[in-house]
């Protein structure tokens, strides 16, 4: 399902149009299939929507309606200087039709603008291909339009690839501002991922990596508790007591772990017993004489 309003119509270098602005865009709606998301903008929304009661790639025709009325008259069908009015318009206002539509425009409209979805053209199995052979559209050879052999009319005039001379200038005397990196997972998520009985290879590599600092890493806290995370960043002693390890050895396969890394670490075998010592060192951020008995 898309964002289909004016705004979001372009046209390309050739005058051919151009859909654009898919980032609120829902995708995986198969037939038969309904979601509940709430969003787009208001005057081109579907009745569905706004009343909640679930959706389907239905709500796209009632868009394309809307979108066709605007084109048509120059406003959207159904629209208030006020939301919640323009919302109620939408769910039980009567569709007014210009006298100086054509005939075959009028029941385009009407029959894309039915509130009951199951009476909406191109809601059936037919879906497109029942709009597309509509009286409307009779002169139009739909395999024309999709090659662009239709002259389009209007075509931009450009110096180049790079020429924004065609918009507004509000926009393109901006400075582009990059999007922040959410890739790190924050300290709320990470709580989902505690207790997992096994851990990556590779985490384990990070772990061991000289001068780790496990500060902003989405995965060593669930290596060990945060006591211990606390404690090895500061330097100090922990209780064995509290170590759980949260992987078993066949779960670590050391042979994935770099040998260069290997010489960081000093390994041993702890017996049971050594595993209740009082206390064992931290020392740069690793924890030594620890390995994991099976």
């Amino acid at each position: 399902m898309a964002h289909l309003k004016p705004e979001n119509i372009l046209l390309d270098a050739q005058g051919h149009v151009k859909l654009t602005d898919f980032g609120l865009c829902k995708e995986s709606i198969y037939e038969g299939g309904q979601t509940n998301t709430f969003c787009g903008t208001i005057e081109y929304m579907a009745p569905e929507i706004l009343t909640r009661s679930g959706h389907g790639k239905a709500v796209d025709w009632w868009s394309f309606g809307a979108l066709m009325y605007d084109m048509l008259t120059g406003a959207p069908p159904f629209t208030s200087d006020d939301r919640k009015r323009t919302m109620d318009k939408i769910i039980k206002a009567k569709l007014i039709l210009p006298a100086y539509l054509n005939i075959e425009a009028r029941e385009l409209i009407r029959n894309l603008l039915r509130r009951q979805v199951s009476h909406r053209l191109g809601s059936g199995l037919e879906d497109a291909l029942a709009i597309k052979n509509h009286p409307f559209f009779r002169h139009l050879n739909w395999d024309d339009v999709y090659a662009k052999r239709y002259e389009p009319p209007h075509r931009p005039i450009l110096k180049g690839d790079d020429d924004v001379s065609q918009f507004d200038t509000k926009f393109t005397i901006q400075t582009p501002v990059d999007s922040p990196d959410d890739n790190i997972l924050s300290e709320s998520a990470n709580q989902v991922f505690l207790g997992f009985t096994y851990v990556a290879p590779s985490i384990i590599a990070d772990m061991i990596r000289p001068n780790f600092n496990n500060n902003g890493c989405r995965s060593p806290k669930k290596m060990v508790s945060s006591e211990l995370t606390s404690h090895t960043l500061n330097h100090k002693m922990y209780d064995s007591n509290d170590y759980r390890p949260c992987a078993t050895t066949e779960a670590m396969d050391i042979s994935d772990i770099p040998s260069n890394s290997l010489k960081n670490v000093k390994s041993s075998t702890l017996s049971r017993q050594q595993l209740n010592k009082p206390k064992s060192p931290v020392i740069s951020g690793l924890v030594q004489d620890i390995t994991i008995n099976r």
